[in-house]
């Protein structure tokens, strides 16, 4: 693994950017909100090409919104009118998303230093980011420790580890936010995109994003990838759930018989050849297909960033969890620990 300097931040201190290297596969990510700047990865023909969506200096990533590549925490997506009762006691989080709360808050875990460590094998490169959200931080309570785990563990294969552990109980929701284009550019749309999710149940939204409650088959509608459908063949139909999130930005539950590592989603570009899987212990995926990218954001190589430029899998538990008692917990008890793992697994074709 190398390192090289990214920029220094406000506030004085060093950015630096981190490559892991591979066979068949290169990535960087920053201690600065552990965003994962960049993924090369081969095409059919053998020509390498970064993925994702990003930016090519560090004020990019400072006033970045569109949480590109970022660890996102403690919550990822949305909590309801940013309020949860935990113990009996309210805690009021950040509305930074209209009523609601969003990926951790006004500063969440894409927005703080970690402490990087290169934990590199023989066999393969690692970097280690440690990062303590203090007790109070975004108003959630309890001392958390996290730590996240960038491996280079085969051929294209990209795993990250999430681990935890407070001294109170809290609740706890860990994803990356990497927005992928195989067409190794952010210039063009990502409609032509073929997508798989292993899912036949979503979580069905209200006209702010958060979930009903309800468990609803995908079966005749949009929301069905139990087959490669290309991500734009659907996209615009005149169904309410893709009305409310301007495209999909959903929650699929994914598919399982235990609570191993399990295939959450396939992805495939015609065009390039390369093809993801990812894998995962979450029980849920959010697809997004970045509706909300804002028209002309300049980014690597002075791309200018559309809606549709990229799209996210985000593996994760269930957004709103802790406000609806039927979804799985998203509760950390003191001295408990939490452990997740997420492989992306690239290819060509």
């Amino acid at each position: 693994m190398r390192s090289r300097p990214f920029g220094k931040a406000p506030t004085g201190e060093e950015v630096y950017a981190y490559t892991l290297v591979g066979d068949g596969i290169e990535v960087e990510a920053l201690n600065y909100g552990g965003f994962i700047t960049a993924i090369r990865v081969p095409d059919r023909n053998g020509t390498m090409a970064d993925v994702v969506l990003g930016y090519d200096d560090l004020d990019g990533y400072l006033h970045d919104r569109a949480h590109f590549g970022g660890i996102i925490g403690r919550y990822a997506n949305r909590i309801a009118n940013g309020r949860f009762t935990l113990n009996g006691r309210q805690h009021q989080l950040a509305q930074n998303n209209g009523q609601n709360h969003l990926h951790g808050g006004s500063r969440g875990f894409d927005r703080v230093f970690w402490r990087a460590k290169d934990v590199s094998r023989s066999d393969r490169d690692a970097l280690q980011l440690d990062y303590l959200s203090k007790n109070g931080e975004e108003n959630y309570p309890g001392n958390l420790s996290v730590t996240v785990r960038y491996s280079i563990t085969g051929t294209g294969r990209l795993r990250i580890d999430y681990l935890a552990t407070s001294d109170a109980d809290t609740i706890l929701n860990l994803t990356n936010h990497t927005y992928f284009n195989f067409a190794g550019t952010g210039a063009n749309n990502i409609l032509g995109h073929q997508l798989n999710l292993n899912a036949s149940r979503f979580t069905p939204v209200n006209s702010a994003l958060i979930p009903t409650g309800e468990l609803r088959g995908v079966e005749g509608t949009p929301f069905d990838f139990r087959k490669a459908y290309r991500i734009g063949e659907r996209i615009d139909a005149p169904d309410e759930q893709l009305q409310f999130g301007k495209g999909y930005d959903l929650n699929w539950i994914i598919d399982r018989s235990d609570q191993g590592e399990v295939t959450a989603a396939q992805a495939y570009d015609s065009v390039s050849g390369r093809a993801l899987e990812v894998r995962t212990t979450e029980p849920a995926i959010q697809f997004y297909s970045g509706n909300s990218i804002v028209p002309g954001t300049r980014g690597k190589r002075g791309e200018m960033y559309h809606p549709r430029s990229g799209f996210c899998l985000e593996t994760q538990h269930f957004p709103d969890s802790p406000n609806q008692p039927t979804f799985p917990s998203t509760m950390l008890k003191a001295g408990a620990r939490f452990a997740s793992a997420t492989a992306f697994a690239f290819s060509a074709r």
